[in-house]
């Protein structure tokens, strides 16, 4: 299984967003990261939530728009 670290493109799993591919922006505990997604609210996820993902992007920004356009690159 690939690991939680920052930058690591996940699929949502579970909530109302379930389904929808999210990137990890800071880890917060062992149990909580925050992600941003074009289609996920910037917040704090449990890490039973998603399901990592093999491809791994580079985090250049703190703004979470400038994330979302890199995830649409990364992901398209």
């Amino acid at each position: 299984m690939p690991a939680i670290e920052v930058g690591r493109i996940c699929m949502k799993i579970s909530g109302r967003e379930a389904g929808e591919k999210c990137v990890i922006v800071e880890i917060i505990d062992d149990k909580f990261v925050e992600i941003v997604g074009s289609a996920v609210k910037n917040r704090r996820c449990n890490i039973k939530h998603l399901e990592p993902l093999e491809q791994v992007m580079e985090i250049k920004s703190e703004d979470p728009e400038a994330i979302k356009k890199d995830l649409e690159k990364a992901i398209a």
